[in-house]
């Protein structure tokens, strides 16, 4: 019995350590942030690179000021990160920001005055506008673009996790 018990917790601190190294693994290595976590470029372009330094190739240039991207590692001063195709590579941490942004999925998405679709539409808004994320419930988050401001379903935005919820 005196082993079985021995047995028992030594299972149980190897299972609690496992767990706590899993957490560490979810939190970037220079930041401390979320991996994965949502950001959007500050600058009007943005060189991508294959490495995370400048003697790496230029892939290409994300050319939109604002557009949400998802950061999937750290590296130094490096971040990799994805956009909504799942294309990416490594960007400078100065041409990131921690302003939330998303983009909009569905095309004519309507944007509502509540989290209710049966409440007024405060508008109609493109597939590719790229919208300031503001609050969000399980299902709806606010957003705001070009002075319309409203509550979109959260399944037609990318930038926003599925679960994430804001205030």
């Amino acid at each position: 019995m005196r082993h079985s018990i021995f047995g028992l917790i030594l299972t149980l601190t190897s299972l609690l350590t496992l767990a706590t190294s899993l957490q560490a693994s979810e939190r970037g290595s220079q930041t401390n942030l979320p991996i994965p976590r949502f950001v959007s470029l500050k600058t009007d372009t943005g060189n991508v690179r294959r490495g995370p330094s400048l003697n790496h190739r230029i892939d290409w240039v994300f050319k939109r000021r604002n557009m949400p991207l998802k950061v999937i590692d750290e590296y130094g001063h490096w971040r990799r990160v994805t956009d909504r195709d799942e294309e990416g590579g490594w960007v400078h941490h100065s041409l990131l920001s921690g302003t939330r942004t998303v983009i909009i999925q569905d095309d004519l998405m309507p944007i509502y005055a509540r989290a209710d679709p049966s409440t007024l539409v405060n508008a109609h808004l493109q597939a590719g506008v790229v919208a300031r994320l503001r609050k969000c419930t399980r299902d709806w988050c606010q957003i705001s673009v070009d002075g319309y401001r409203g509550w979109a379903i959260k399944t037609g935005l990318w930038g926003v996790g599925a679960d994430e919820l804001r205030d």
